[in-house]
């Protein structure tokens, strides 16, 4: 038997040719990056040799000043030398002489002066300074090159060769170096445009300015037109209109900025499509498209970079503003960066509002969002209902939260040091549902497919393959669906949510003396009904001890109430919790309300009577009632007529819960005791012993609507008769009738009817003979006229 066969496979010859080319492209790499490295070398050691160079060049000694010498001093001074006794001196002191001579500056110091010696030592230094500021000019070099060659070996060893070549200066460093002067002569042609203009007279200024004016307007209008007729051919036109944002003549800069601005603004909002553009892969850009395909790549993608463009213009002249940035070109005043930025800031809200769907969204939302906290009160309110308008539109989610995320991080690192009106607009967000607790959702029963397995075990052939054909047609139709689905949007309203009441409970537990506080309690008040049930004891324990600190205004205690009775009449109905204290505390707080500012709390009142006494009626003893129906009577006589209307409709709600207050509708006595109307305890005061007497005042109102509901309460507000109520009346809330018959124009509400236009009809009596007895007695007495003088002395005589 031969040797035993080398289980090692050979290589083929196609690996070899693999292998081999492998190597030599290593090879390759291996002597280029040598190369390089070698290269590297060379043009550092370059570098060394010419900064050793200039350095000798500037250390070379010069002297400051420099002085010739007349022929006859030069004579003079030579017998001076000659005539010197020289031999009575040692060597060692003449050489110090001479040293001193050479470096001295007092013997080269002019001496005609008469003034004293040291009297010119500050303004030497003075002229030494200002030497100093000036920088050198020194001959420019020649720069060589070291280039090494191959090495010479010979007995002594290895001898190493190299050459010297003149190195020419790129361009690009020249253009560095002429970049001083040539600005020069810019800032001599920007200042030497005011001097042309002076000469001219304010009527031929005028005219000239509003000739060029008419030029740009011209053109922005003819390449807004070309944009707009041929948006996908037209992206060079676009950036010449964006190329006008730089306009450089100071005649007519910043209003054609503006018109530029403007008309972006409005062909963006134009030209944009319905979708986010998203940059393509390396693979998409590889492969092969047709012609159409490729052109509309090519619109997009420089729409796009347009578009960024033009967003950051608008933040740099926002924040040139902001950082009162002046330019070089002096093209724009300083005191015209305030007009720009508004418009720019105006020019982004619109564009938040229109494009909530494309590109750089979010980046608009980062920079306005701290610019709702700017002082310039017309920036901040611009601000603010640009947010205000997109979080009510706003129907996906996305934007709600990338807005809110945004509001949450610059209250946090402002510390709470922000304007109310930024918490206010967080108000004007649609969140109706989301996710309360993650068991409701994993119980809830989600649509499953099911596999070949169970096919197999649960169905027969022919009712496989029918579902089949059903699973088929259902994956199809969610693929086709188009509009966003349920669970994505209760999804991103669950997480908006929590960032809002993050920041709410940050504000309750650090800064409760902010005057954020009011703005917090109102939000709280409208989410409500979202909060999750975790966090209810902790919240109507801050909220009572906020009520007890005395410290609150009146509406924010008011929405504190709101708060607490919102959340007990939704998911807080579980908790066995009887919130006394706080009916206590809105039946304390009725009286300090009147027809002035505090008529808007009445609305406030309304929800809060709502979830206090008709939602929790069963919680709700009679005295309790009695005690609200009677104290609100009241107020209703001193508030305006729509804070009159919505208080008897609630009242009417009220006696619909409790059919047992008519009581109050008679005057006997129930029970012992006497009505205490100062009592602040609605279950102490006894209002049963009592009657609404307010009822028959308030028939007599001027305002027909509420007579209709005093003369309905009195009746025992039935629901059919005569005196039952209108359809219009009776199916509206006490809120919405508020709100409808509001007197905020300072207007009758409904207007008052005008008086008829019928004469009245002269009484005429049956007699004759009797009507001329009257007549002609009435035309005796206007033709006699009365003397009260004489009737006064004959007075005094009697």
């Amino acid at each position: 038997m031969g040797p035993p066969r080398s289980k090692k496979r050979r290589p083929t010859f196609r690996r070899l040719l693999r292998t081999s080319g492998m190597k030599l492209e290593n090879k390759l790499k291996n002597r280029q990056l040598k190369q390089q490295n070698v290269a590297k070398k060379q043009r550092k050691e370059q570098k060394r040799l010419r900064q050793a160079m200039k350095d000798a060049a500037i250390r070379m000694p010069r002297p400051l000043e420099t002085y010739r010498k007349r022929p006859e001093e030069e004579e003079d001074e030579e017998e001076f030398v000659e005539s010197l006794p020289t031999d009575m001196m040692e060597d060692e002191d003449l050489e110090q002489m001479t040293a001193m001579a050479r470096q001295a500056s007092f013997i080269t110091r002019d001496l005609s002066s008469c003034g004293p010696v040291h009297s010119g030592k500050k303004r030497s230094s003075d002229v030494v300074r200002s030497f100093e500021k000036v920088p050198r000019k020194m001959a420019r070099m020649e720069e060589k090159e070291v280039i090494h060659l191959l090495p010479i070996k010979d007995k002594t060893g290895v001898i190493p060769q190299s050459i010297e070549r003149v190195v020419k200066t790129p361009p690009e460093e020249e253009e560095e170096e002429e970049e001083g002067a040539a600005n020069k002569p810019e800032e001599m042609e920007d200042e030497g445009e005011p001097e042309s203009l002076a000469g001219l007279t304010p009527a031929q200024r005028g005219s000239l300015r509003a000739e060029k004016l008419n030029q740009k307007k011209l053109r922005i209008a003819s390449l807004g037109s070309a944009i707009l007729s041929d948006p996908v051919n037209s992206m060079k036109r676009l950036k010449e209109l964006r190329g006008m944002l730089m306009e450089s003549d100071p005649c007519v800069a910043v209003t054609i900025r503006k018109l530029v601005m403007v008309s972006l603004m409005e062909i963006f909002k134009d030209i944009a499509p319905t979708y986010r553009i998203r940059p393509l892969t390396p693979a998409e850009k590889a492969a092969k498209v047709k012609k159409e395909t490729q052109q509309l790549r090519e619109f997009e993608e420089g729409l796009v970079s347009q578009y960024k463009f033009y967003l950051e213009d608008l933040e740099q002249t926002i924040k040139d503003w902001k950082q009162k940035k002046r330019k070089r070109s002096q093209a724009v005043g300083f005191g015209s960066y305030c007009s720009l930025a508004e418009v720019a800031i105006r020019c982004l809200c619109e564009l938040l509002l229109s494009l909530p769907h494309f590109n750089f969204h979010n980046n608009i939302i980062v920079v306005l969002v701290p610019l709702m906290n700017d002082p310039v009160k017309k920036v901040s309110t611009m601000c603010c209902d640009g947010f205000k308008k997109l979080l009510h539109h706003d129907k996906l989610g996305e934007a709600s939260l990338a807005t809110v995320r945004v509001i949450s991080g610059l209250v946090k690192s402002l510390n709470y040091n922000v304007r109310p009106e930024v918490l206010r607009a967080l108000l004007s967000l649609r969140i109706k549902e989301v996710e309360m607790k993650k068991d409701i959702e994993d119980a809830a029963p989600k649509k499953k497919f099911m596999n070949n397995k169970e096919k197999k075990k649960k169905l027969s052939r022919m009712q496989r393959k029918w579902k089949k054909a059903e699973e088929k047609l259902e994956k199809e139709l969610l693929e086709a669906e188009a509009s966003e689905s349920k669970e994505k949007k209760i999804k991103l309203h669950t997480e908006t949510l929590n960032i809002v009441f993050l920041i709410y409970f940050r504000i309750l537990k650090k800064a409760q003396k902010s005057v954020l506080l009011p703005a917090v309690l109102e939000g709280l008040a409208n989410f409500a009904h979202l909060i999750n049930l975790e966090f209810f004891d902790d919240l109507l324990q801050v909220l009572q001890s906020l009520i007890q600190s005395g410290d609150l205004t009146s509406r924010e205690s008011l929405h504190c109430i709101q708060t607490v009775f919102t959340i007990l009449s939704g998911q807080g109905d579980v908790l066995n919790i009887d919130p006394l204290n706080f009916y206590s505390q809105l039946y304390k707080m009725l009286p300090k309300l009147h027809a002035g500012a505090p008529n808007d709390d009445i609305i406030i009142v309304l929800r809060c009577l709502d979830a206090m006494l008709t939602r929790r009626k069963k919680q709700v003893t009679l005295q309790r009632a009695m005690a609200f129906i009677k104290r609100l009577s009241i107020l209703s006589l001193h508030v305006l007529p729509n804070a009159s209307v919505g208080i008897l409709a609630a009242n009417r709600a009220t006696i619909h819960s409790f059919p047992k207050c008519d009581f109050l509708l008679d005057n006997e006595l129930q029970g012992s005791g006497f009505y205490l109307p100062e009592l602040d305890e609605p279950e102490h005061c006894n209002a049963q012993n009592t009657a609404l007497w307010e009822l028959h005042t308030l028939q007599r109102h001027f305002h027909p609507v509420v007579r209709q509901f005093a003369v309905h309460l009195c009746q025992g507000a039935p629901s059919e008769g005569s005196a039952a109520l209108g359809v219009t009346l009776s199916r509206r809330s006490p809120v919405e009738l508020f709100g409808e018959y509001s007197v905020k124009d300072m207007t009758f509400n409904p207007p008052v009817a005008l008086p008829s236009n019928k004469k009245k009809e002269h009484f005429k009596l049956l007699d004759t003979e009797l009507q001329r007895q009257i007549d002609n007695v009435l035309k005796a007495t206007e033709d006699t006229e009365l003397d009260f003088t004489t009737a006064h002395t004959l007075k005094d005589t009697d």
